[in-house]
């Protein structure tokens, strides 16, 4: 479970906060997408659920033992270095101190993606390098899984297999799931609940709430793909 009270957060002493009053709990077994226009702050929410920025005033206490991190793909993605997917996943499997060399086969079936073992990342699509980046993050057994816009670069059907996939891992593995969306039509169809960040304030509702208050009433101010 994740819990924030009263968290605030500036990314320097004296300036105006960029975050506000954030009251949330992700108990085990949420999915929730984080929703909310470009600049709002959802990747500065995002770094304080991850550790990487801690708040300038309120708690965040995660009791999750293991979580997992998956960047969009572009951040992390060099196409021009010659690595493959089993490299990939085996520098990370050391990384993790995982003994068992066979866990790289393992990830890789589960994502289908076994047949790119000896592929060169760089040559492959959106939707598959993601799936790899998905099985590197799932070889560290993490009882929560957060993944920053998902879809971004991947085509129309990689994304319909990624979000069962996903919904599969959050109802039948007990995963919870937390992403940052633009997506908004997936989000709506797969969270638990949506948590939407504007103006540095953040609102939890479920997806019908959400379509009531943010698509009905400002069409057109909210991407609705």
């Amino acid at each position: 479970m994740i819990t924030l009270s009263h968290v605030y957060y500036a990314y320097e002493a004296g300036t105006p906060y960029l975050l506000r009053d954030l009251n949330l709990t992700i108990h085990n077994g949420d999915y929730i997408s984080i929703v909310g226009e470009n600049g709002s702050g959802k990747s500065t929410f995002v770094k304080l659920l991850l550790g990487l920025l801690k708040p300038s005033r309120g708690t965040l206490v995660n009791d999750f033992k293991r979580t997992s991190y998956v960047p969009q793909r572009f951040e992390t993605l060099n196409r021009q270095f010659p690595i493959t997917v089993r490299e990939v996943m085996n520098t990370y499997r050391k990384v993790l101190h995982i003994k068992d060399k066979e866990a790289v086969s393992h990830y890789l079936q589960l994502m289908k993606m076994d047949a790119y073992g000896q592929s060169l990342i760089g040559n492959l699509s959106g939707g598959q390098c993601q799936k790899v980046f998905i099985a590197r993050a799932l070889m560290a057994h993490p009882d929560l899984l957060i993944l920053d816009e998902p879809s971004t670069g991947i085509d129309v059907k990689s994304q319909a297999e990624l979000y069962p996939f996903l919904k599969q891992l959050n109802t039948e593995h007990g995963i919870t799931i937390v992403t940052v969306e633009h997506n908004l039509r997936a989000a709506m169809r797969n969270s638990r609940y949506m948590y939407h960040v504007a103006g540095g304030s953040g609102h939890l509702c479920s997806p019908d709430e959400y379509i009531r208050e943010y698509v009905s009433e400002n069409t057109g101010s909210e991407s609705y793909v």
